[in-house]
């Protein structure tokens, strides 16, 4: 019941923009003067054929996805190395970067999808192509079937066992700036919105978060309402060319730099996600910059309100944050370790004290290695007790800590077919973070297949498996196997 309010949710919020730009004055070109049409430069098309109304626009642009393309695009101007991997059929072309839309000198390479195409002939479709505004979003309805009947956790984010369910509904509005060029300052910004069961682990406290902590739900394996609304992404760009080889000062909120994985389902490898990632912060709220100082070398500093909270809550404390990114000459290696948060502060809310590197190698064009290993700990959290191991409950406060180790394995079969491999080890020493204080390990196997540019499906299979206590189903079994399967439907 839950799925399908949640899936007639999404079908209206899709249909949103449809009805209001019905009603609006920003109407169909096919009406106005011939010096409003659209550039001549434009392909004719059915989705781009004015003659026609928004919906079938709309239906005609997923057709032409469906059909291989005839013609190949020029290659974009870039002042960065080349692309290391093909994208697709892997989720980014580009070597590990968080805390800009892409390595500086690396240009925007989002595709135009056809909610965009469809506003091309309308005024405000054709305002937003002239100031370099995009919009676009997915769909990710999500299926598994497993070997635990209450709850996969800590797989994430398929957290309910064996049902359909209704992953992420995304809308993305952005601009993204220009950095190939050195000649003048430019902007971007970015405002992402998600619906869906994902929201249980973006949340942000302070960000509509009481759906989440002030709803309580014991016969749900995660507490907080089934599907809930998070504003995930909300930062504005500033570019500064003239800085060392180029500098973005952001502000606002970010997804947590320097994660293999990443919340929005297309930007991933794999489905689920690791342990590592389901247990380590999602998003910093404040003020941080990337420089780059060369080709090679990257440098990030900034300070915002510690992990998954924002700056306007009394959770909030003040942390640093660091990176620095190396990529080799050849490009067939990068490192990228970083300080993800650091202050003095007892733990708080997320507050945790996080150091991570991540590894990649490239054997080739087709295959690829990306290896990640963190530590992390909280300063005096009640109950936990002295020392690094949990051995009886304890009312005193202490430090509690976990760490682990994944690696992936990205092997392009063709262009519209990748397959991953994941591995991982995680040691959560007093069971803070996932509940159980044990050592866990999970392996994973899944395919990306894009049938089009605008649908990507994605079956997978993950086991999984808890040394020193039962740690799935809600501590009913020490082991778990699950198969999975998603759509990824952009629009």
């Amino acid at each position: 019941m839950y799925y399908k309010k949640a899936l007639a949710a999404a079908i209206l919020l899709t249909a949103a923009p449809v009805f209001s730009q019905a009603m609006a004055q920003s109407t169909d070109v096919s009406n106005m003067p011939a010096s409003s049409s659209l550039p001549a430069s434009r392909v004719a098309t059915a989705s781009s054929d004015c003659s026609r109304g928004f919906f079938s626009r709309f239906a005609a642009a997923y057709r032409e996805d469906a059909q291989p393309s005839n013609t190949s695009s020029p290659a974009l101007a870039r002042r960065a190395m080349d692309a290391p991997f093909d994208s697709p059929p892997f989720p980014n072309g580009e070597w590990q970067m968080g805390g800009v839309p892409a390595p500086i000198g690396v240009p925007d390479t989002n595709s135009t999808y056809p909610l965009e195409k469809a506003l091309g002939c309308t005024r405000l479709g054709q305002w937003m192509q002239r100031n370099r505004i995009e919009i676009f979003g997915w769909l990710t309805p999500a299926a598994n079937a497993s070997t635990s009947n209450f709850s996969n956790y800590p797989l994430s984010y398929n957290t309910r066992p064996n049902r359909v369910e209704l992953d992420q509904f995304v809308t993305n509005i952005m601009r993204v700036e220009d950095t190939v060029q050195t000649d003048h300052i430019d902007w971007g910004f970015d405002i992402s919105n998600l619906y869906g069961y994902d929201y249980h682990y973006t949340v942000s406290k302070g960000v509509f978060s009481n759906q989440l902590l002030n709803n309580p739900a014991p016969n749900q394996p995660l507490n907080g309402k089934i599907y809930g609304d998070d504003p995930m992404l909300f930062y504005f760009d500033l570019y500064i060319p003239w800085v060392a080889q180029g500098m973005v000062v952001r502000a606002g909120r970010w997804l947590s730099l320097p994660d293999i994985e990443a919340q929005f389902s297309p930007q991933n490898y794999l489905m689920t996600h690791s342990i590592l990632y389901t247990a380590d912060p999602y998003t910093q709220t404040g003020v941080m910059t990337t420089t780059r100082l060369s080709q090679q070398w990257t440098f990030q500093i900034g300070i915002n309100a510690s992990n998954d909270t924002a700056p306007w809550n009394r959770s909030a404390r003040p942390s640093l944050q660091t990176c620095v990114r190396w990529v080799s000459a050849d490009n067939n290696d990068m490192l990228y370790p970083c300080i993800n948060n650091w202050n003095k502060s007892d733990y708080n809310y997320n507050n945790v004290q996080m150091y991570v590197a991540t590894w990649g190698h490239r054997f080739s064009q087709h295959f690829h290695m990306l290896t990640e290993a963190y530590r992390m700990y909280g300063r005096n959290i009640p109950g936990f007790g002295p020392g690094w191991t949990r051995e009886a409950a304890s009312s005193l406060p202490g430090t509690a800590g976990e760490f682990g180790i994944v690696n992936y394995l990205n092997f392009e079969l063709d262009p519209t077919n990748m397959l991953s491999v994941r591995n991982e080890f995680y040691n959560d020493e007093k069971g803070q973070r996932t509940g159980y204080a044990t050592r866990y390990s999970s392996h994973t196997i899944g395919l990306t297949h894009w049938v089009s540019q605008d649908l990507e499906l994605q079956p997978e299979l993950r086991y999984e498996h808890a040394y020193d206590t039962n740690a799935y189903n809600a501590g009913r079994k020490s082991y778990q196997a699950v198969f999975l399967v998603d759509a990824i439907i952009h629009y």
